[in-house]
């Protein structure tokens, strides 16, 4: 049989992507000098054949933007958890040729919590409504006993994330996005917005902030998440979800548990600061 050591992230753009930095750091430390990891530009248009096109080499895929949901109809499985939120962000292929969907930016969310302590919350609230605010109500689901505003720009937005709510078994009231500096008293705040997005809520900031959990990782820190850092609050970012979501996959992905946290980690943060540079 031949040996599985070939993985890789997929998406359009991926030219940014961290993920080939973090899953290499983890082969390294892991003592899996066979394994590679690279990144493909792949859309929408082009999954199917790249799909098809892969050999018996091939342990698994990351998935970004935009084919999350795009991959579901081409594949043999989805987990539980990916199914909720209609996004595979993994695809694992088994040693008999299946393609299994999976979703660790669901878990990656409650674990990168409950590094920083976070394991239940009287109440949140969430800033957008995109793919990812539709994994932080599942991520809640899990560690939030009362409600969740989330705060949105559309009517439109609103009825889909109270969709998602009932579906993913959480209580959501949606709010107009000219009230979001409201949403910074929760006892946890998770930003979804692209960049720019909150840059108008640092001053809003109160005196005796909660946690932020902003997605973003370049540029960082966020305006917010500056002010937020100032007022003594306790701040999580995007490098934080992606190392812990980057965790889970590798080991889907190579069945050697756990993955090397720190060692992510640190790579992450040493890519992003020669970045900077």
């Amino acid at each position: 049989m031949t040996a599985r050591h070939r993985a890789a992230v997929l998406g359009s753009p991926i030219a940014h992507s961290l993920s080939p930095v973090l899953h290499r750091a983890a082969y390294a430390e892991l003592g899996l000098g066979e394994w590679t990891y690279d990144r493909f530009e792949v859309d929408e248009a082009a999954l199917p054949g790249f799909l098809d096109g892969l050999d018996a080499a091939w342990a698994g895929l990351s998935l970004t933007m935009p084919l999350k949901r795009a991959v579901i109809p081409l594949l043999d499985s989805v987990s539980d958890t990916a199914a909720s939120v209609e996004a595979v962000n993994t695809v694992v292929l088994t040693g008999d040729g299946r393609r299994v969907g999976d979703n660790t930016d669901i878990p990656g969310i409650a674990a990168a919590l409950r590094e920083r302590g976070v394991e239940k919350v009287a109440s949140a609230a969430v800033l957008g409504a995109g793919a990812t605010a539709s994994s932080a109500l599942a991520a809640l689901a899990r560690i939030c006993a009362g409600e969740v505003t989330v705060y949105v720009r559309s009517a439109e937005r609103a009825a889909e994330m109270r969709e998602w709510g009932e579906r993913l078994g959480v209580s959501v009231r949606t709010a107009d996005w000219s009230r979001a500096a409201e949403a910074l008293v929760a006892p946890l705040v998770i930003a979804t917005t692209p960049a720019g997005a909150t840059d108008a809520l640092a001053d809003a900031v109160p005196q005796r902030p909660g946690t932020l959990f902003d997605v973003l990782y370049e540029p960082w820190p966020t305006p917010l998440a500056a002010a937020w850092a100032a007022r003594g609050g306790a701040v999580l970012g995007g490098l934080d979800l992606l190392v812990h979501q980057a965790v889970l996959q590798v080991e889907l992905m190579t069945g050697r548990a756990p993955a090397p946290l720190a060692a992510m980690r640190a790579a992450g943060e040493a890519a992003l600061a020669a970045r900077a540079a």
